[in-house]
């Protein structure tokens, strides 16, 4: 019987996409879906790329020892239950790849699982769509460092390439990939929500309409705000609406979806005391788009500003509406940016994965939904300084933003006093002012949390003195 070198169980649109990527780079495939239909479907679409099994069973023996199978199949309890049943057709040594978006707490404790019985288990987050998976995305391993070598040709040779090299890494052990993955989508959230917060402004204020608002993002796509979803959004807005005569853009119902990865982030960041408010405002976002029957309802009894600034007053004779936000949007970003590293970074120290922030912007370079120019700036400055603290604290990255925030500040105001929600920007403003101050009036919160629970407080002049109490009230 003939032995092939890579598995792929699950053949939806992210495995079959895979499945055909790995056979490009010359290794030979196996593929087995619960639903064969499905399967046959795969085969058909590409006669004589993947060799399809009809069994369990079969996919299993068909693998070159020892084995490499990538199960792309929905996250949560479906994993569970294909290892359920992949494992007492394992050996010891076989590699099992989820290259789903699972949470990071189930990556662990799978590999656990596995390793128990000598196997190994990988947790790779996969960035890049279904474009991606077939032509290069961004890969992010994380399991045992002495295994990685058995995957990390056939991962580096799909991978899509940069000038800076494939983009994969191993990550780091255990859970570490899935939840750069899991980062990197909330970071994602966070970029999404600036663009659409920038675009209601120039549609509203600047009153833009679709060509207009193509143009101005296909110019800002070849400045500092080079990236992916900028490039995307310049093409929706060219997309014209073939029922209407219109702006196709202009007819979908302002009711984003989401698929949980972001809720995780902020999840975990609440659990690791770590301050994302740029990717919870994006997400808070999203849920509030949901409620359209309520907006529709409140749209038509709430009332918003009465007189709110006249635009060109806001902004200065000199400045335009299309610079200003350009100006806003790439200084949310970089706090967006610094909220994901930090988080990141916080996790690596508490699990003790080792990540390296240095190789995550190499590695989210190409292929993956945030990449973009900034992210070199990123690469350069945890080069000079790995242990850096924060984004923000890179000289360059700093000198950046203080570029950018007199027009970021009118930006979030005149939107404001237009009654604009621009929760996105204004958070990362609000983290950025909060972390460079000094002295912040969390003083009179811990006073009032002394004052009716006793829960102490320490001096500012004396914070070695340890933690007092005081009577406050009479």
């Amino acid at each position: 019987m003939s032995t092939y070198q890579f598995g792929m169980l699950g053949v939806g649109v992210m495995g079959r996409n895979l499945a055909w990527n790995v056979a490009d780079h010359g290794y030979t495939v196996a593929a087995w879906n619960r639903e064969q239909d499905m399967l046959d479907e795969v085969l058909a679409a590409a006669p004589g790329r993947l060799h399809g099994t009809r069994t369990l069973a079969e996919f299993v023996s068909v693998l070159e020892r020892p084995r490499r199978i990538m199960i792309m199949i929905t996250a949560g309890k479906p994993v569970d239950l294909v290892l359920d049943a992949l494992e007492p057709l394992l050996e010891a040594g076989d590699i099992v790849i989820d290259g789903g978006n699972s949470w990071f707490e189930d990556t662990e404790r799978r590999e656990q699982r596995l390793t128990a019985r000598g196997m190994n288990f990988f947790g790779v987050g996969v960035s890049g769509g279904e474009d991606g998976a077939r032509h290069g995305p961004s890969l992010m391993p994380g399991g045992k460092a002495e295994s990685y070598p058995r995957i990390q040709p056939i991962l580096e040779a799909i991978a899509a390439r940069t000038e800076a090299g494939a983009c994969v890494t191993h990550v780091g052990p255990g859970g570490a990939g899935h939840f750069v993955k899991m980062v990197h989508n909330g970071i994602e959230y966070a970029d999404m929500q600036f663009i659409a917060e920038a675009y209601d402004v120039l549609r509203r204020l600047g009153g833009l309409d679709a060509p207009a608002l193509a143009r101005t993002f296909k110019a800002w796509n070849q400045g500092p705000l080079e990236s992916f979803l900028i490039e995307i959004t310049g093409q929706v807005f060219d997309k014209a609406d073939p029922r209407s005569g219109g702006w196709l853009v202009d007819h979908v119902l302002d009711q984003a979806g989401q698929k949980g990865t972001g809720r995780w982030t902020a999840e975990i960041a609440l659990k690791l005391g770590v301050s994302i408010p740029s990717i919870a405002a994006a997400i808070d976002a999203r849920v509030l788009s949901s409620m359209k029957p309520a907006r529709v309802a409140a749209s038509t009894v709430l009332r918003g500003p009465s007189d709110p600034p006249a635009v060109a007053a806001a902004l200065g004779p000199s400045v335009a509406l299309a610079d200003a936000v350009h100006d806003a949007l790439l200084a949310a970003k970089i706090v967006a940016y610094a909220q994901g590293t930090a988080l990141i970074r916080a996790a690596s120290d508490h699990y003790r994965w080792g990540i390296s922030l240095q190789e995550v912007a190499r590695i989210w370079k190409g292929g993956c939904i945030i990449r973009a120019r900034f992210l070199d700036t990123i690469m350069r400055a945890y080069q000079r300084q790995p242990g850096l603290d924060n984004l923000l604290l890179d000289e360059a990255i700093r000198d950046q933003v203080h570029g950018a925030q007199a027009a970021w500040r009118r930006v979030v105001g005149l939107a404001q006093g237009h009654g604009i929600p621009v929760p996105a920007m204004a958070a990362s403003l609000a983290y950025y002012d909060s972390y460079r101050t000094a002295s912040l009036p969390q003083n009179l919160t811990q006073a009032q949390r002394d004052a009716f629970g006793a829960h102490t407080y320490q001096r500012s002049d004396a914070p070695d003195e340890g933690f007092v109490h005081t009577d406050w009230l009479p």
